[in-house]
């Protein structure tokens, strides 16, 4: 439980048995992966960089906000860095609640903020070149959804 950013692979199902209480009702789990393809062109491999010390910051800082919005029992967010393939695990968001939409809702909330204000930086490897991701306006709206 807790946040973690880490270069090595995770373990879903340890993760959400971790979560696992008497008073879990819920347990939603997103897991996001290296897509093998982004616009029109192959994606091999990508780089995920951070900033040591700021990223668990803000993870944190969205983990409490969730946890101030909705009734949660246990979180756990893991966010791997380093350079990993296509098809491989990049990031867990686990929410556990008593009832199912504070949990589908609370990892909504954590995927939205996690992919806007975390400070994490993206290259993506294609056919020998490497290039950085940009931010999404989409990635932007779906945040923003939460403020509003």
């Amino acid at each position: 439980m807790g946040v973690r950013v880490q270069t090595e692979d995770f373990d879903v199902g340890a993760e959400s048995r971790a979560l696992q209480a008497d008073s879990v009702g819920a347990i939603t789990l997103f897991v996001g992966t290296v897509r093998g393809l982004s616009s029109d062109n192959g994606v091999t491999a990508m780089t995920l960089e951070h900033y040591p010390g700021m990223t668990e910051q803000e993870l944190e800082r969205i983990e409490a906000e969730a946890r101030d919005r909705w009734p949660l029992e246990n979180v756990t967010i893991i966010h791997r860095v380093g350079r990993l393939e296509a098809g491989d695990q990049i990031v867990l968001v686990a929410v556990a609640s008593a009832h199912r939409q504070a949990s589908f809702d609370a990892a909504n909330f954590i995927m939205d903020f996690l992919k806007t204000d975390a400070p994490f930086w993206k290259a993506e490897e294609r056919g020998g070149t490497k290039s950085w991701v940009d931010a999404r306006q989409s990635d932007t709206d779906a945040r923003d959804r939460w403020t509003s």
